[in-house]
Protein backbone atom coordinates (compact mmCIF):
# COMPACT_ATOMS: atom_id res chain seq x y z
CA UNK A 1 0.00 0.00 0.00
CA UNK A 2 1.45 3.34 -1.11
CA UNK A 3 0.46 6.55 0.60
CA UNK A 4 1.14 9.53 -1.61
CA UNK A 5 -0.17 13.05 -2.04
CA UNK A 6 0.98 16.63 -1.83
CA UNK A 7 1.38 19.33 0.76
CA UNK A 8 1.43 23.09 0.33
CA UNK A 9 3.55 25.25 2.61
CA UNK A 10 3.15 29.03 2.64
CA UNK A 11 6.14 31.24 3.46
CA UNK A 12 5.87 34.98 4.16
CA UNK A 13 8.69 36.60 2.21
CA UNK A 14 8.08 40.24 3.16
CA UNK A 15 5.63 42.74 4.60
CA UNK A 16 5.63 45.81 2.37
CA UNK A 17 3.44 48.90 2.11
CA UNK A 18 1.93 50.02 -1.17
CA UNK A 19 -1.45 51.06 -2.58
CA UNK A 20 -3.98 48.27 -2.83
CA UNK A 21 -5.54 47.86 -6.26
CA UNK A 22 -8.96 47.03 -4.79
CA UNK A 23 -9.50 49.31 -1.79
CA UNK A 24 -7.00 52.05 -2.74
CA UNK A 25 -5.54 52.25 0.77
CA UNK A 26 -1.79 52.50 1.42
CA UNK A 27 -1.78 49.30 3.46
CA UNK A 28 0.74 46.62 4.32
CA UNK A 29 0.80 43.63 2.01
CA UNK A 30 2.08 40.19 2.88
CA UNK A 31 4.22 38.86 0.02
CA UNK A 32 3.87 35.08 0.17
CA UNK A 33 5.38 32.07 -1.54
CA UNK A 34 3.28 28.89 -1.70
CA UNK A 35 5.30 25.74 -2.44
CA UNK A 36 3.43 22.52 -3.23
CA UNK A 37 5.52 19.36 -2.81
CA UNK A 38 4.84 15.75 -3.73
CA UNK A 39 4.79 13.53 -0.63
CA UNK A 40 5.36 9.81 -0.28
CA UNK A 41 4.51 8.31 3.12
CA UNK A 42 4.02 11.90 4.40
CA UNK A 43 7.61 12.81 3.45
CA UNK A 44 7.89 15.81 1.10
CA UNK A 45 10.13 14.80 -1.82
CA UNK A 46 10.18 17.45 -4.56
CA UNK A 47 8.30 20.64 -5.44
CA UNK A 48 5.59 20.36 -8.06
CA UNK A 49 4.38 23.98 -7.97
CA UNK A 50 5.36 27.43 -6.71
CA UNK A 51 3.00 30.42 -6.59
CA UNK A 52 3.66 33.97 -5.40
CA UNK A 53 0.98 36.29 -4.06
CA UNK A 54 0.46 39.59 -2.24
CA UNK A 55 -2.38 39.94 0.27
CA UNK A 56 -3.69 43.30 1.46
CA UNK A 57 -3.96 43.49 5.25
CA UNK A 58 -6.74 46.10 5.01
CA UNK A 59 -9.31 44.49 2.71
CA UNK A 60 -7.90 40.94 2.52
CA UNK A 61 -7.73 40.55 -1.26
CA UNK A 62 -4.96 38.24 -2.46
CA UNK A 63 -3.41 38.78 -5.90
CA UNK A 64 -1.02 36.48 -7.71
CA UNK A 65 2.20 38.20 -8.68
CA UNK A 66 5.13 37.09 -10.85
CA UNK A 67 8.27 35.71 -9.23
CA UNK A 68 10.31 38.73 -10.32
CA UNK A 69 7.98 41.12 -8.47
CA UNK A 70 8.07 38.97 -5.33
CA UNK A 71 11.87 38.89 -5.35
CA UNK A 72 12.03 42.66 -5.96
CA UNK A 73 9.58 43.40 -3.10
CA UNK A 74 11.51 41.09 -0.77
CA UNK A 75 14.79 42.86 -1.62
CA UNK A 76 13.20 46.28 -1.04
CA UNK A 77 11.85 45.18 2.34
CA UNK A 78 15.23 43.79 3.43
CA UNK A 79 16.95 47.00 2.31
CA UNK A 80 14.36 49.05 4.23
CA UNK A 81 15.05 47.10 7.44
CA UNK A 82 18.77 47.81 7.24
CA UNK A 83 18.26 51.58 7.02
CA UNK A 84 14.78 52.94 7.51
CA UNK A 85 14.25 56.10 5.43
CA UNK A 86 13.67 59.24 7.47
CA UNK A 87 15.11 57.80 10.66
CA UNK A 88 18.69 58.82 11.51
CA UNK A 89 21.06 56.12 12.60
CA UNK A 90 21.93 56.68 16.26
CA UNK A 91 24.94 55.15 17.97
CA UNK A 92 24.10 52.94 20.95
CA UNK A 93 24.13 54.89 24.20
CA UNK A 94 26.63 54.03 26.90
CA UNK A 95 25.38 53.59 30.44
CA UNK A 96 21.91 54.48 31.64
CA UNK A 97 19.77 57.15 29.98
CA UNK A 98 19.39 60.42 31.83
CA UNK A 99 15.99 60.64 33.59
CA UNK A 100 15.54 64.40 33.59
CA UNK A 101 17.17 67.74 33.09
CA UNK A 102 20.14 68.60 35.33
CA UNK A 103 19.58 70.96 38.29
CA UNK A 104 19.21 74.58 37.21
CA UNK A 105 18.47 73.66 33.60
CA UNK A 106 15.16 74.89 32.22
CA UNK A 107 13.75 72.94 29.33
CA UNK A 108 12.16 74.72 26.38
CA UNK A 109 8.45 74.00 25.93
CA UNK A 110 7.50 71.32 23.45
CA UNK A 111 6.53 72.78 20.01
CA UNK A 112 3.11 71.09 20.16
CA UNK A 113 2.27 72.86 23.45
CA UNK A 114 0.54 76.21 22.86
CA UNK A 115 2.30 79.13 24.50
CA UNK A 116 0.58 80.79 27.46
CA UNK A 117 -0.83 77.58 28.95
CA UNK A 118 0.71 75.99 32.03
CA UNK A 119 3.16 73.24 31.23
CA UNK A 120 2.65 69.86 32.88
CA UNK A 121 5.05 69.30 35.74
CA UNK A 122 6.61 66.15 37.04
CA UNK A 123 5.66 65.33 40.68
CA UNK A 124 9.30 65.67 41.74
CA UNK A 125 9.23 69.37 40.76
CA UNK A 126 7.09 70.28 43.76
CA UNK A 127 3.67 70.58 42.12
CA UNK A 128 1.51 68.40 44.37
CA UNK A 129 -2.22 68.28 43.75
CA UNK A 130 -4.26 68.91 46.88
CA UNK A 131 -7.28 66.67 47.37
CA UNK A 132 -10.22 67.78 49.55
CA UNK A 133 -10.33 66.34 53.03
CA UNK A 134 -13.31 64.51 54.48
CA UNK A 135 -14.87 67.46 56.34
CA UNK A 136 -14.77 69.86 53.37
CA UNK A 137 -17.79 68.48 51.51
CA UNK A 138 -21.33 69.45 52.57
CA UNK A 139 -23.17 66.66 54.34
CA UNK A 140 -26.68 65.53 53.52
CA UNK A 141 -29.23 68.05 54.70
CA UNK A 142 -26.80 70.99 54.52
CA UNK A 143 -27.76 71.95 50.97
CA UNK A 144 -30.07 74.96 50.72
CA UNK A 145 -33.55 73.90 49.69
CA UNK A 146 -35.29 75.87 47.01
CA UNK A 147 -38.83 76.85 47.74
CA UNK A 148 -41.61 75.43 45.66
Amino acid sequence: MLIWGWRTRIYVLAMTTFLCGRCGNPASHAVRKAVTKFTLFFIPLFPIGVKYSAQCTFCGIENRIPKEDAVRLQAQEEQGQQQAPGYPQQPPSQGFPQQGAPQGFQQAPHPSQPQGFPQPQHPSQGAQQQYPQQGQFPQQGQFPHQGS
